[in-house]
């Protein structure tokens, strides 16, 4: 029977624009797929391809210079119509233009798994913890955990995405678990058989709100990592391209994206493919003459992007919310309001109930202030880490007392509530990920 782990702290916000469980077709055809060295923290790229090459799906477009065997593959057969780099020759992307043909690189499935997960660019889409980074082939993990739900606000609903793909997910469940034991977390209210009785794994089910779904809040509780130990997290879709692989011996990088928020005219599921051209995913859902803000990503940790962006290689949703730069309002915060949100009560809101839902846009309200050790970052944050101390420790560059506070369990999305909250404006998930990258060049 699988445990129940009860989490208290954390915050749930209720926010207009969820998508309903339905699966829509894309209105426009995507003419261009891209794939972005930058969505794979940590790699050091190196471009395997040239500009007007015929590549197939599942061949490589670039590898890791420090590991060449961890490839990152076309998601699409095509030709490489840009290697486009930035300053100092950094690899920015690689894109291709689809033929249309389907042609895709055939894998020998029977031998080493970790060996076909390398040779099929699948590996690349496994994290390491501690760093959060993407995962170094010669480690040996002690564990490989997966969540199979986000309790972010408008977050996918992965039994939308599980739905006919049950057997892919428990052979990649059973790929995984030659590799290390395997922790799969899910939430008290998911009812799949694939999920609740899945076999090869140990079921953990997490009860409590956001960020509930985290893989890191769900380590901390079930096995915390120690100094010298290493952890590997894959998503719970990407378990389902590894699926396809076992039983194909294809690669198949299509992901059912959920298309939310209270910008979107109708919030529905769409079928994209990693590195999918956005502007095929919003046809006809925005009204393009509002100033919007279009999120790769969940609402609380992706990245500001435009229609001219390509869906990340991690990203399970593609949320648009108002960006508020054009919303001019009588006497500003002071007024009385019933229709936003607020941690404190500031606004009359909360005596309309927990179940409404609101529109919330981009801007920031009030400009970063010093840090005030209020506590209000532990109230929503269920790990077992002081999380104020930590961040000052990281802005103060104390590296001992980063560890001695636990900052090799974390990841940044684990303080997107936390950041959400945060009265004095810090933008504390771009500290996380420089803290972590600081300490993972000092551990080398």
């Amino acid at each position: 029977m699988a445990k129940v782990i009860k989490l208290r702290k954390g915050l749930d916000v209720r926010l207009k624009g969820k998508a309903v469980p339905e699966v829509a077709a894309a209105v426009k055809a995507a003419d261009e797929f891209v794939l972005v060295p930058d969505d794979f923290v940590g790699l050091k790229p190196r471009v395997v391809v040239k500009e007007g090459d015929s590549v197939r799906a599942g061949d490589a477009l670039f590898v890791d210079k420090l590991h060449p065997e961890v490839k990152f593959v076309s998601p699409v057969s095509g030709t490489v119509s840009l290697v486009e780099r930035g300053e100092r020759r950094k690899l920015l992307s690689v894109r291709v233009k689809p033929d249309g043909s389907g042609a895709a690189r055939e894998f020998d499935t029977k031998g080493d798994v970790k060996a076909l997960l390398l040779e099929s660019g699948l590996f690349g889409f496994f994290r390491s913890r501690p760093y959060d980074v993407t995962a170094n082939p010669e480690d040996k993990p002690k564990a490989i955990f997966v969540s199979a739900f986000n309790s972010m606000p408008l977050a996918q609903d992965f039994e939308v995405a599980l739905k006919g793909q049950e057997t892919e997910f428990q052979a990649g469940i059973d790929a995984l678990a030659q590799l290390a034991p395997v922790y799969l977390g899910i939430s008290a209210q998911q009812t799949s058989s694939a999920l609740t009785v899945a076999k090869q794994c140990e079921v953990n089910v997490f009860d409590g709100p956001a960020p509930a779904g985290n893989v890191g809040v769900q380590i901390n509780h079930v096995w915390p990592i120690n100094k010298g130990e290493v952890v590997w997290t894959l998503g719970a879709e990407e378990v389902i391209f590894v699926g396809r692989l076992m039983k194909t011996g294809r690669v198949n990088l299509e992901r059912t994206i959920a298309v939310a928020g209270s910008e979107v005219k109708k919030p529905c599921y769409v079928k994209a493919f990693v590195g999918q051209k956005i502007d095929s995913l919003l046809e006809g859902q925005i009204d393009t003459e509002k100033h919007l803000r279009i999120i790769n990503g969940n609402v609380m940790t992706g990245l500001k992007t435009s229609t001219d962006g390509f869906l990340a290689a991690h990203a399970t949703e593609i949320n648009v919310i108002p960006e508020g730069d054009d919303n001019a309002e009588m006497l500003g915060w002071i007024m009385p309001r019933f229709n936003e949100f607020s941690t404190s009560r500031s606004y009359f809101s909360w005596l309309l109930g927990k179940k409404r839902e609101y529109v919330l846009d981009a801007r920031v309200k009030g400009g970063e202030r010093h840090m005030i050790m209020s506590g209000e970052y532990d109230k929503v944050f269920p790990m077992d880490i002081y999380a104020g101390f930590l961040v000052k420790a990281i802005i103060a560059g104390d590296i001992d007392r980063q560890e001695q506070l636990g900052i090799y369990e974390v990841a940044p999305e684990d303080f997107a509530i936390a950041e959400f909250v945060d009265s004095s404006k810090l933008e504390l998930q771009r500290i996380v990920r420089e803290g972590l990258d600081i300490l993972r060049k000092e551990n080398e």
